[in-house]
């Protein structure tokens, strides 16, 4: 199996491109409605999802705990799709939440400025200020976002396989350009360790979701590494009687063998007045 994951600028025919893509593999195609139903199902609200998506959160929605519980759930459906098989991911992070995975192909989709300024007026029939505008605060936005949740520059062209001009050539043509890429790095060896590593990052996540969500055991900053059968959980708790609780919790997780614990004690202290 292979995952490629698509990075667009606004206007740069990201979507029609990924449809076009999926058309000629076969791969699923994840595009934001399908996320957004997701992370409904998982009780994320739209208007939590407004706060984040795509753009970098105000202050006070950095100081929430929507925050961590947006991300938690973005990386919980992207792994569990992901180990589901083939995929085409678009935005979202996906280049950078599949880092470092073998059988991942990474995307960036640009086109000059100016024709990304057509294309935002034609589109939305709109003048050349409002179109300036939506572009500016789209790239912001973007911008933002890789920036706050991920730490990076996602122009920085280090983080992507290739990086395609949408101003000179067709959907279809920059799908076919993606897909012979794919043919070419994604080796069938590469497709198992893309498996089997999807697998470990889904085994994770539903581990810190059964600690965190779902038994609500007081433990912060929760990772679960997983390789194979075991797991190695990360974090710090008040008490023992904590670590012991989300030992058990990651040991009722179905694929789940061994569990080494590595949470620290960080007792609570009082400040003086």
């Amino acid at each position: 199996m292979a995952v490629i994951c698509v990075a667009r600028e606004f206007a740069a025919l990201g979507d029609e491109t990924v449809l076009e893509l999926a058309g000629l593999t076969g791969y699923k195609a994840i595009d934001k409605e399908y996320i957004e139903a997701r992370m409904t199902e998982r009780g994320i609200a739209p208007e939590v999802r407004a706060k984040y998506d795509e753009k970098k959160p105000g202050f006070w929605a950095s100081l929430s705990q929507d925050r961590d519980d947006y991300l938690h759930f973005l990386r919980t459906v992207l792994f569990e799709e992901a180990a589901n098989g083939d995929c085409i991911i678009t935005g979202r992070g996906g280049f950078a939440i599949f880092a470092g995975v073998p059988g991942v192909i990474s995307i960036k989709l640009v086109a000059p400025r100016e024709i990304r300024l057509q294309r935002l007026k034609a589109r939305f029939q709109c003048d050349d200020k409002r179109a300036e505008q939506m572009l500016r605060q789209n790239d912001h936005d973007r911008r933002g976002f890789h920036d706050y949740f991920f730490g990076i520059d996602w122009n920085d062209p280090v983080y992507y396989d290739m990086t395609i001009n949408t101003g000179k050539e067709h959907p279809a043509t920059v799908a076919r350009i993606i897909d012979q890429l794919r043919t070419l790095i994604v080796t069938e060896e590469k497709e198992k360790a893309c498996l089997a590593r999807m697998n470990e990052l889904r085994l994770g996540q539903a581990i810190v979701t059964e600690i965190v969500y779902t038994r609500s055991i007081p433990v912060h900053f929760v990772e679960a590494d997983v390789r194979g059968t075991k797991v190695t959980l990360h974090g710090v708790a008040n008490t023992q009687s904590a670590i012991d609780a989300a030992t058990a919790a990651a040991r009722k997780v179905q694929g789940i063998e061994t569990v080494e614990n590595a949470i620290q004690i960080v007792q609570e202290f009082a400040v003086m007045p």
